[in-house]
């Protein structure tokens, strides 16, 4: 792997001789290009340490920060990004994910925090004698010497290694169906793991495990039939000898933590007056819980103390925190954006934590809120459209992925971008979409695909009837599910779409059962409740590949050819039934995997998909 030391700064500082050309650049490319960071993880036993991801260079990469010098290094310079790493409690090591031009299929590699070590490769294989997998979850101990990996294959399933320095790595735990790491104690005697044995990939049960693969407790709210209930690991207190657990639960019908001494077997429930979902993670002394509340599209958080059950609010604004965490001087870092304002990572102090120099990225327009009623509740939907116009506009339907996700009024470049050349932008939070009760997210189960665009469909018709929307140039558009939904629109309701415009998508889904990562497997056996040899029917009725000679529309399809997600052989079997009966239809296909973490690549992409609605719409 190629070595560069530079900081964002001293990459901003090479870009400067650029400046014209990027004043001369449209909005929506700024938008795309502007530096961005992730929150910056720090390590629980030298805090001035952190690691992040920036796509300074161009690509995503990651990046060490030295709190106390300032420095901050690129860590991974790889032709196709690296997004997955992890800090270790000392501060000393950095472990990231090596996969193969992002088909997620790799080994964990480490790196020394500071230089290289003297001797040796500097991305040695973390774990030496565990083969290439999907990963499944990572612990690393405070000691620096002990980890936790979880692990997936088609051939294995699940494992879970703990893995000593300079021993071979030891299995703890082992099922067909999936299972993942969730934390390593402060002390290193216990590991909670998530697993979903039961077979319902959509809720997981705990168990605690000693490193020697014994088990010490386990809690699972399962229940069966037609009621299920998720349990997952929040983090284990940050206190030697400690043995609460905090977890989320679904026991009233939306995540909410509470905490579960494992030793003792004592659950203390938090009864948090908070709509919505809600989740939590540990003050780094044990005394309290950060909370982050999420409801109705925006986020906020609250401080909640152990000894007094009291709940103050921690100032943020109006918007979406998508990540805080709290330092050891009791302050709040955190990741907040508004459909109108870019991301920032801010702190309670008031300052913005990282702002890379160079480009700024322009902002957007807002975001509106729409309630709509449709056949299974009230369906809430999020409006953007150029400033100063009235309908009826040509209007885009941008369906999320997930299914399990939701938008939010969060800075989004895509939908901006849109917005910027004159189109109406329209997001659903369909059944299945988070955020809205354990019952809105379970909803889709058996009738996948069908049930989320019925809410498509009648927020559709309100578009239309309110005026927005022009019937007439209406796009449905989504990536990965909603690149999914995208093709299955178009053949379920080819009266009511223009134009399709789909990425990474689900296009022949018993194919793409049989060529996915295993763990998809498990969560498309717990949607349709079988493989497609047992339910054959449901696959079908599911399947966009079903109805691809009912669509009517121009299609666009992008895909990468190393996706294990949405993986190219299916979308290939879609593609030739639409050219064997010669309907209109474009396909770019790119050398990544689930989408590209090169900022080039991503604008390209948008480029394309804007030049193909233009074409076939008309300039509007």
């Amino acid at each position: 792997m190629t070595e560069s030391n530079g900081s964002i700064e001293q990459q901003a500082a090479v870009e400067q001789p650029q400046e014209q050309r990027q004043a001369a650049m449209p909005d929506w490319e700024k938008r795309f290009r502007a530096p961005r960071v992730s929150l910056p993880d720090w390590a629980e036993d030298a805090p001035h340490r952190s690691l992040f991801v920036s796509n300074a260079t161009g690509t995503y990469e990651l990046y060490a920060w030295d709190r106390a010098t300032g420095e901050q290094r690129q860590v991974t310079q790889r032709a196709n990004g690296t997004t997955d790493g992890v800090l270790s409690p000392d501060g000393e090591w950095i472990w990231w994910f090596d996969d193969k031009d992002g088909d997620e299929f790799g080994i964990w590699r480490r790196r020394p925090f500071t230089g290289e070590p003297s001797g040796g490769d500097v991305d040695a294989p973390a774990v030496p004698g565990l083969e290439p997998s999907y990963p499944a979850g990572l612990a690393i101990g405070r000691d620096g010497r002990t980890a936790v990996v979880g692990r997936s294959t088609d051939d294995d399933g699940s494992t879970i290694h703990v893995v000593r320095a300079g021993e071979a790595p030891v299995e703890i735990y082992r099922h067909r169906e999936s299972a993942g790491v969730g934390d390593f104690s402060h002390d290193g005697s216990l590991i909670a793991i998530e697993h979903t044995e039961h077979g319902d990939a959509m809720h997981s049960a705990l168990r605690v495990l000693r490193p020697d693969g014994s088990t010490v407790t386990e809690l699972d709210d399962t229940k069966g039939g037609t009621v299920e209930l998720g349990l997952e690991v929040l983090g284990f207190a940050p206190v030697d000898g400690d043995t609460r657990l905090l977890i989320g639960h679904q026991r009233r019908g939306r995540w909410e933590p509470l905490v579960w001494d494992v030793g003792s077997g004592e659950e203390t429930d938090l009864g948090l007056d908070l709509p919505g979902d809600v989740a939590a993670e540990w003050y780094p002394d044990g005394s309290a819980l950060l909370i982050a509340h999420s409801f109705e599209a925006r986020s906020d958080l609250w401080r909640y103390d152990l000894a007094s059950r009291e709940l103050t609010r921690v100032p943020t604004p109006p918007g979406t925190v998508s990540g805080a965490t709290a330092r050891p001087d009791g302050t709040v870092e955190y990741l907040w954006s508004s459909a109108a304002e870019p991301s920032a990572v801010r702190s309670t102090t008031g300052e913005i934590v990282l702002d890379p120099p160079g480009l700024k990225s322009p902002g957007a327009v807002p975001v509106e809120d729409v309630w709509v009623e449709g056949p299974g509740g009230r369906i809430h939907a999020l409006v953007q459209k150029p400033a100063g116009t009235t309908g009826p506009l040509p209007t885009v339907f941008d369906i999320h992925g997930g299914p399990t996700w939701h938008d939010s009024d969060s800075f989004a470049a895509g939908p901006a971008a849109w917005v910027d050349h004159g189109y109406a932008v329209v997001r659903v939070n369909y059944r299945g979409s988070t955020g809205y009760g354990r019952e809105w997210t379970d909803a889709l189960k058996h009738r996948v695909g069908l049930i989320e665009l019925e809410d498509i469909a009648a927020v559709r018709e309100w578009a239309v009837t309110s005026g927005l929307a022009d019937p007439d140039r209406l796009i449905l558009t989504g990536g990965s599910w909603g690149g999914y939904l995208t093709l299955l629109g178009l053949g379920t309701q080819p009266d009511a779409w223009t134009l399709g415009i789909a990425a990474v998508p689900v296009a022949d889904y018993v194919t793409a059962y049989h060529d996915e990562m295993e763990a998809l497997k498990a969560m498309d056996r717990t949607l349709l409740g079988g493989t497609p040899e047992e339910v054959p029917e449901r696959f079908e009725a599911s399947s966009p590949l079903t109805y691809v000679d009912a669509v009517k529309a121009p299609v666009y399809i992008s895909a990468g050819v190393n996706d294990p997600r949405c993986p190219i052989r299916q979308i290939d079997n879609y593609v030739t039934r639409l050219a064997a009966r010669d309907a209109l239809h474009e396909v770019y296909r790119y050398d990544a995997g689930h989408g590209s973490l090169v900022v080039d690549e991503r604008i390209k992409q948008v480029r394309l998909e804007l030049d193909f609605a233009e074409r076939h719409l008309g300039s509007l």
